[in-house]
């Protein structure tokens, strides 16, 4: 079969490798479609995410669609249609039974954290435990389904506050930034802002419903001017920017990956706002929620930008690092 695999910055490989036999309790999946995902660029593009480096090659990919191909047994058929969970979860912990996914330990599909890394699903096959297995209504199209986990990621961030009849921004309209602002209309916002530093995301995220559109570097946020504030870009300043736009006793859920590192934001308005700051990290259960969501209409498709073939990997990541060009860029098998 064919396999994609990361060796190191800007090196990535389209190779042979054999086909994988599950053992019991495992599914074999012929995959259709692979999204790109912020953490493939950091490792195609830097050799490591955060501070999660690339020590051996690393196939990327947990956003994903596919096809049984074998289940020893029995349970699902050759040709069923599925996406996948990414998550194995690590021990229980007290405290955190409703949030596994914040557990210590356990692995994420197309992953440096561990050590053996935990490969991905570019490949034309893939073994995932059972578990991790979510069956795709008749109504889903593959490509719309490798949609999932991202907007899982999205309906996650937004269940973190009460959203109904609020004034919300999402600061970064990249493929997350467009999901919440779907999320975020769908859970009863009054209103949806977005902010990028490019038109074409912003137009992006107006086709899925935010009324308010702002430019960064043409147009300014008023102070204080609403009530829950998605950052979703990862860039510090962006922090800064969304502790000011809060209202007093306002929510900002931070979303998008932050630098391993210390930063230079500037907290002062939290004190004096009263704001509750929260970190959004993947999801627990939400895959099922987008699961339905996606099935419910093709409003998300405009999120897809690009198929593009696996074998032209260089030039999709390279599209999916220019968010003036693509929003979500799909690999396809």
């Amino acid at each position: 079969m064919k396999t994609l695999a990361i060796h190191a910055k800007e090196d990535i490989r389209w190779e042979d490798t054999a086909v994988p036999e599950p053992s019991s309790g495992e599914v074999r999946l012929r995959v259709t479609h692979v999204g790109i995902c912020g953490s493939d660029l950091h490792y195609y593009f830097h050799g490591a995410n955060g501070e999660y480096t690339i020590r051996e090659p690393l196939t990327p990919g947990h956003e994903l669609s596919a096809i049984v191909d074998l289940d020893p047994s029995g349970r699902l058929a050759a040709g069923t249609r599925v996406t996948v969970h990414p998550a194995r979860y690590g021990a229980a912990v007290e405290g955190l039974e409703d949030r596994p996914h914040l557990r210590p330990g356990g692995d994420y599909l197309g992953s440096a954290a561990a050590d053996p890394h935990r490969q991905g699903g570019a490949a034309e096959y893939l073994l995932v435990d059972d578990g991790m297995v979510r069956l795709l209504p008749d109504s889903l199209p593959l490509e719309r389904a490798a949609l999932a986990e991202p907007l899982a990621v999205a309906l996650h961030a937004v269940g973190l506050t009460d959203v109904r009849g609020k004034r919300v921004l999402v600061i970064g309209a990249g493929p997350i930034g467009l999901l919440v602002v779907a999320a975020a209309m769908r859970a009863g916002a009054a209103t949806v802002a977005a902010s990028d530093v490019r038109e074409e995301p912003l137009r992006r995220a107006q086709g899925l419903g935010a009324s308010e559109l702002v430019l960064v570097g043409r147009d300014a946020v008023a102070d204080e001017s609403y009530d829950v504030i998605f950052e979703c870009s990862g860039v510090p300043v962006s922090l800064t920017q969304a502790v000011r736009a809060a209202r007093r006793a306002g929510t900002v859920v931070q979303v998008g990956m932050l630098p391993n590192a210390d930063l230079a934001v500037n907290l002062a308005p939290v004190l004096a706002k009263e704001l509750t700051l929260r970190g959004a990290f993947r999801f627990s259960t939400e895959i099922d929620d987008a699961i339905a969501m996606l099935a419910e209409s093709d409003a998300l498709d405009a999120v897809i930008s690009h198929v593009i073939p696996a074998a032209d990997a260089v030039r999709a990541f390279t599209l999916a690092r220019d968010s003036s060009a693509s929003a979500k860029v799909l690999l396809s098998f």
